[in-house]
């Protein structure tokens, strides 16, 4: 495993993303009443964070060794 596994700016972007769909998921959900898009909303983004990762990645992001 490389010493810089998963220490890259397309890592720590990706994984700010899918923290960010969780916590707007979960804001939507504890609202009363449910509030379902702004949860949709926040599990769009959770495929939207590995869309970012890969295009990142692939811009010389990412770990390059």
């Amino acid at each position: 495993m490389s010493a810089h596994h998963g220490n890259t700016p397309a890592a720590w972007t990706g994984v700010i993303v899918a923290l960010a769909g969780f916590l707007v998921g979960s804001v939507g959900l504890m609202n009363d009443p449910v509030k379902m898009p702004i949860f949709w909303v926040g599990i769009a983004l959770l495929p939207i964070s590995l869309v970012v990762f890969f295009v990142m990645d692939k811009m010389g992001f990412g770990n390059n060794s």
